[in-house]
């Protein structure tokens, strides 16, 4: 492999790695935190893509289509967090998972009543539509790199949110001892909905920004979930430190397993997992 190639797949992992990043920032902060076990968030990231496909026919902007969705994915989620999953905080796992598996078929059904079963793509911005030569055939698209730019910029600001910031705290908090946190006066109902909302947002935005690379699809949700699973538990559970590294490790794992180990690049992920499991049982990091 010579180095342009070599270049062109770790700009394509770490892509793929800052992408999972956002889908599973979400899932750990709602498990590990809310103690909710959701398997219905990748269909948050299947809405981010239909959003993506709506919203910039219609405004015929996609930078209009990621502000207006990610408001409109955030009202969502706040909305979802009201009406179903504060009753289930204190319920069983196993009720936990009953009712998002029950989520994943409703959402589907919804969607294809909505927009139909057809695959749907979603146009690139002109001013993004341009490629990076690397050599004289070898060039890396443009509006990758604005995907992971916008996958930094949020971890970023996920991570001010929660270290330095007042609500950060109160997070934290919550997350360390809940019952103390309610105790010295910490709305925990208030704290879970915000934290609901941005998992709903993140994995919104996650779908809405990997739209015009994947396409829009029925069950999209369904292939992304398993892999941030993977990553949540490599990372440690409630970690979104860990979902970041283990994300970026999965990216590169997967991206150069398809290109020098095809034939059996699909047991690599979970090889990693199996030998981060054996190493520490926790993840790599304790929330």
């Amino acid at each position: 492999m010579d180095f342009p190639t070599f270049l062109i797949q770790l700009l394509n992992s770490v892509q793929y790695g800052l992408l999972l990043f956002m889908l599973a920032a979400g899932l750990t902060l709602i498990f590990g935190i809310m103690g909710v076990v959701n398997l219905a968030h990748g269909s948050f990231y299947m809405l981010g893509a239909y959003l993506a496909y709506s919203l910039s026919a219609q405004l015929g902007s996609l930078t209009l289509a990621l502000l207006v969705g990610t408001l409109l994915s955030v009202g969502f989620g706040l909305a979802l967090e009201w009406l179903l999953f504060r009753h289930f905080y204190k319920r069983d796992h196993l009720d936990q998972v009953l009712l998002t598996f029950g989520l994943i078929y409703i959402f589907e059904e919804l969607r294809s009543m909505i927009w139909g079963d057809d695959v749907h793509g979603v146009a690139i911005p002109a001013l993004l539509g341009e490629s990076i030569p690397l050599t004289a055939n070898l060039s890396y698209p443009v509006y990758r790199l604005f995907m992971s730019a916008v996958c930094v910029a949020l971890a970023l600001g996920l991570y001010l949110l929660i270290s330095k910031t007042r609500l950060g705290m109160k997070i934290r908090a919550g997350a360390f001892n809940r019952d103390m946190a309610e105790a010295l006066g910490i709305n925990i109902k208030l704290i879970h909905a915000i934290v609901f909302a941005i998992g709903v947002g993140l994995a919104a935005v996650a779908g809405m920004i990997a739209a015009p690379v994947s396409s829009v699809y029925p069950n999209m949700g369904s292939q992304v979930l398993i892999m941030c699973f993977v990553v949540v538990v490599i990372g440690g559970i409630g970690s979104v430190r860990g979902a970041l590294i283990s994300a970026l490790l999965v990216g590169l794992v997967d991206t150069f397993g398809k290109v020098l180990l095809p034939s059996v690049s699909g047991m690599l992920v979970y090889m990693l997992m199996a030998a981060v499991l054996l190493w520490k049982p926790e993840g790599l990091f304790k929330q």
